[in-house]
């Protein structure tokens, strides 16, 4: 196996462990709620720290994470989220936990943006598609195995085991990865290249601007500044990003693309339940299809994304996903294959559109700042992902007859975002 598969696997399982520790607590809610002896709406901080600490530790990174070696980055980050894991599965307390949770969020998140930052470093441009699509995977096959088998573990050991498991395999994959990924330096080799080709430039320039102070007898610029400079190196980063308008235009896309793709999955299995009639168990197979569907297909995407380009494959696949979404979210079935056919066409074309998707964001950006960039829009995801999450609660309403209502409203909302996000993607320029 080549070097390059090997560190692509690696990325992958990074992505695996950082989902399930992410996705495991929810079905494990009433367990949490009867151990801790809490009420729903204290168990919904803990869902919503992990991801709200994400947030936090992405816009914290995005002024350090590009000065670093990726590799001390990510076994940084991959060990201290790995002990978060751990310290979880064993919180005395209710707000122990919650301290925990929020701790590994910080590291959780910010380990996604490093992992697609790495990828946009070490895969050209014509091949990332396929690299990102395998990489991507992680989330569908945390989906198929790794919360089924979470909430299994869960119910013979208890509600920490499946945390311990998590941390478990976590440390597993530290230790492959202190062996397998190399330096990466790439990006700091670039950053300094410029600094080179100016220098001579700047040195002249210093030397006639201190001539001209020391005649007007004023201390030299330098002194001046001195003291805003670690400032200015935190800040640099913000202004950077946002002063770039293909910048901008890709955490837009970012942005509208998660509106248009999330909002509707909260209400999912509950609408299946209430509105069309699945019981508990076939509840599962929406995941369990629509999981293995995109497990397979996810690869798919990368090639034709890199064969045909990113942008006809992404607007196709947007296509498609909007008569997906309407099938979705105006169901009127008793039909559980029907059902299912519309849930699994949503994962296969609303999840294969990401591929693409990420695809392009990650070459808007040069290596030297793509992982500051992909921290900022880690931080636009856990943003968006927050506001689905309250739009969606605030259209859904319970009729009289106690079936879910307006879900097609909701239905409308997504396809309007994905319609935005198509053209914000025709906005966005690589500069690979």
């Amino acid at each position: 196996m080549s070097q390059e598969k090997r560190l692509l696997l690696i990325l992958a399982a990074v992505q695996f462990c950082h989902i399930i520790d992410f996705m495991i607590i929810m079905p494990l809610g009433k367990t949490i709620m009867e151990v801790f002896d809490i009420s729903p709406g204290q168990f919904a901080w803990l869902v919503s720290a992990y991801a709200g600490a994400a947030l936090v530790g992405n816009l914290i990174s995005t002024a350090f994470i590009d000065r670093f070696d990726r590799r001390t980055a990510l076994l940084f980050l991959f060990c201290g989220f790995t002990l978060g894991t751990f310290a979880c599965a064993f919180a005395p307390t209710y707000f122990s936990l919650l301290v925990f949770r929020a701790s590994t969020g910080i590291f959780g998140g910010t380990l996604g943006a490093l992992v697609l930052a790495i990828v946009g470093d070490v895969i050209p441009l014509e091949r990332r598609g396929a690299a990102i699509g395998w990489v991507m995977t992680a989330f569908s096959v945390a989906s198929v195995v790794g919360v089924p088998s979470g909430i299994w573990i869960a119910a013979e050991y208890g509600w920490s085991a499946p945390f311990v498991a998590t941390a478990m395999i976590s440390s597993a994959f530290v230790v492959l990865a202190y062996f397998i990924v190399p330096s990466l330096r790439g990006h700091l080799d670039d950053q300094a290249r410029p600094q080179v080709q100016k220098k001579d430039r700047k040195a002249m320039e210093a030397a006639i601007d201190t001539a001209a102070l020391q005649e007007a007898n004023l201390p030299p610029a330098g002194m001046a500044l001195a003291p805003k400079h670690g400032l200015r190196k935190v800040v640099d980063p913000f202004v950077r990003i946002f002063s770039d308008a293909n910048q901008r235009a890709a955490l837009l896309f970012t942005m509208t693309l998660m509106l248009g793709h999330f909002t509707v999955i909260p209400f999912i299995a509950p609408y299946m339940q209430i509105n069309i009639g699945f019981e508990d168990k076939q509840v599962g197979l929406i995941y369990l299809i629509g999981g293995l569907l995109t497990v397979v297909l996810l690869p798919f995407f990368g090639k034709l994304s890199d064969r045909y380009g990113r942008m006809p494959v992404f607007t196709t696949a947007s296509m498609f996903a909007l008569a997906s979404i309407y099938a979705l979210t105006n169901l009127d079935t008793d039909s559980i294959f029907l059902a299912l056919l519309a849930t699994s066409s949503f994962f296969v074309v609303a999840s294969g559109r990401n591929v693409p998707a990420t695809t392009m964001i990650t070459s808007v950006v040069r290596p030297e700042n793509r992982g500051g960039f992909m921290s900022i829009r880690q931080s636009i995801n856990e943003m968006a992902l927050f506001a689905s999450t309250l739009i969606a609660g605030f259209i859904i309403t319970e009729g009289p007859d106690g079936k879910l209502e307006h879900y097609e409203w909701l239905g409308y909302f997504t396809m309007l975002m994905s319609v935005i996000a198509v053209w914000a993607a025709s906005r966005i320029r690589s500069v690979a």
